[in-house]
């Protein structure tokens, strides 16, 4: 599945894209807010769950290679993150829905 494809199932709003980065192969979830364990444990091609919106997400995102960043919650994401996401190729989406909602809805669609 596609970011694409699951920004319209999951009605997610969409932050910063560019061509290349919406048709990223979406292939697993993860979620944690502490940064230097994200940068462990998150594998290519995961979709991030973070709270956070400051500028080291998009420094995390990139050394990572994860599909994209999700923030949830409706939480505003600051300027200077969606210039430097976009600058660097990350793809930042947003959702009204929890953490925990997200996670359990998008591995429900990549395993089915």
């Amino acid at each position: 599945m596609t970011i694409n494809e699951l920004s319209q199932k999951l009605d997610l709003k969409i932050i910063t894209k560019t061509e290349k980065n919406i048709e990223k192969e979406v292939t697993g979830v993860y979620s944690c807010d502490l940064l230097s364990h994200a940068m462990a444990k998150i594998n290519e091609g995961d979709v991030w769950i973070t709270v956070h919106t400051n500028l080291n997400v998009v420094a995390v995102a990139s050394l990572t290679d994860c599909a994209c960043v999700l923030i949830p919650e409706n939480i505003e994401i600051d300027n200077q993150t969606i210039e430097r996401a976009s600058e660097k190729d990350v793809m930042l989406l947003a959702s009204e829905k929890s953490a925990a909602l997200l996670c359990y809805e998008i591995f429900k669609l990549i395993k089915d």
